[in-house]
């Protein structure tokens, strides 16, 4: 027995261009009622895993092309994808196909002639491995749930968190961000008013500007949100976000007055596109602004110390279409 859980059968894609391989591996495979699926080349197992994402793929190198390095390369860099493990099967002593799977981002790798007892082992494990990665982007697409939750009580804010996502990753893609901090963008677009959860809804929904009291419990959600979140170890790049954004250049902000630099950058791009979004957006006390006039708001507010002036400068350069343009998911920004 595997040891995972029963609950569905677990799919495992196997490719390569010789029928007694694809034979041999779905017999071994079969014996611990893996769903096995076959694929005879490279083409072929990226449309199956297009179609449904098996739970692992053992993949041969030796192909017409694309062959098992670009289709593992391939698999690796598409987000979707990224987290199926990936077992390389290369003949017995290929140092260079085991680098070169290495590159491509294989999770292990399995030598031919094949046994029986390794195969089960690295099969076992790695499956453990996508058990549990699966579980944690589950825990995360709670919090995501919970956030929209918390969007869907103001119908003026629908799409907020898509948007702010979109605009901050491409805010710091212009920036130069690497890979890990654009993903940390998105999550915290989605996450970055989880805290609000807290908030009672005659404050969340005042159609009016808040007392001074108001605005001092309205204030504890970034902290509330940071601690929700706390737990998933995945959001450690995600947590100084959603607590930081609310922090301002001058130092004025909360919920620790942070100043300049000492503002994590990513909270200081996600600060700049919650502000414009809010300001474009509709409000029961008065409409939308024109993206101009939004931008010019921003310099305004800017000028008194409240944004990173250089983040703000690209932010504008985005908006004004020098060099790129803002995209609100699919669509341009144009009011």
């Amino acid at each position: 027995m595997t040891g995972l859980p029963e609950e569905r059968q677990l799919r495992i894609l196997v490719v390569d261009d010789q029928e007694e391989n694809l034979d041999l591996l779905e017999a071994f495979l079969s014996i611990h009622d893996y769903h096995v699926i076959r694929a005879r080349d490279g083409q072929e197992a990226l449309t199956q895993v297009a179609q449904k994402p098996p739970d692992l793929i053992l993949l041969d190198t030796h192909m017409p092309p694309p062959d098992g390095f670009q289709v593992c390369k391939q698999l690796k860099q598409n987000e979707e994808t990224r987290l199926i493990p990936i077992i390389i099967v290369t003949a017995s002593g290929e140092l260079e196909s085991r680098v070169r799977g290495i590159e491509a981002g294989a999770d292990d790798f399995l030598a031919k002639p094949l046994h029986r007892v390794e195969l089960d082992a690295r099969v076992r494990s790695l499956l453990r491995l996508k058990q549990f990665t699966d579980e944690l982007e589950n825990s995360e697409t709670v919090l995501i749930s919970l956030a929209l939750a918390v969007e869907a009580k103001d119908p003026l804010t629908h799409g907020h968190c898509e948007r702010l996502a979109s605009y901050a990753v491409q805010l710091g893609q212009r920036l130069g961000l690497p890979s890990e901090h654009l993903t940390a963008l998105r999550r915290a677009g989605y996450l970055h008013d989880l805290g609000k959860i807290a908030i009672p809804e005659s404050i969340l929904l005042k159609p009016a500007a808040l007392t001074s009291a108001e605005r001092e419990i309205m204030s504890v959600h970034p902290t509330v949100g940071e601690r929700i979140c706390q737990p998933l170890r995945s959001m450690q790049l995600v947590l100084p976000i959603i607590r930081h954004h609310h922090e301002r250049w001058d130092g004025t902000g909360y919920p620790d007055g942070l100043a300049g630099r000492e503002i994590p950058l990513t909270a200081r791009i996600l600060q700049v596109v919650d502000v414009f979004d809010a300001l474009v957006t509709d409000r029961p006390y008065r409409g939308g602004l024109s993206t101009a006039e939004a931008a010019q708001v921003l310099q305004d507010e800017a000028s008194r110390g409240w944004y990173d002036p250089k983040v703000l400068d690209e932010f504008i350069a985005l908006l004004t279409g020098d060099g790129g343009s803002l995209r609100a998911g699919s669509a341009t920004v144009v009011r």
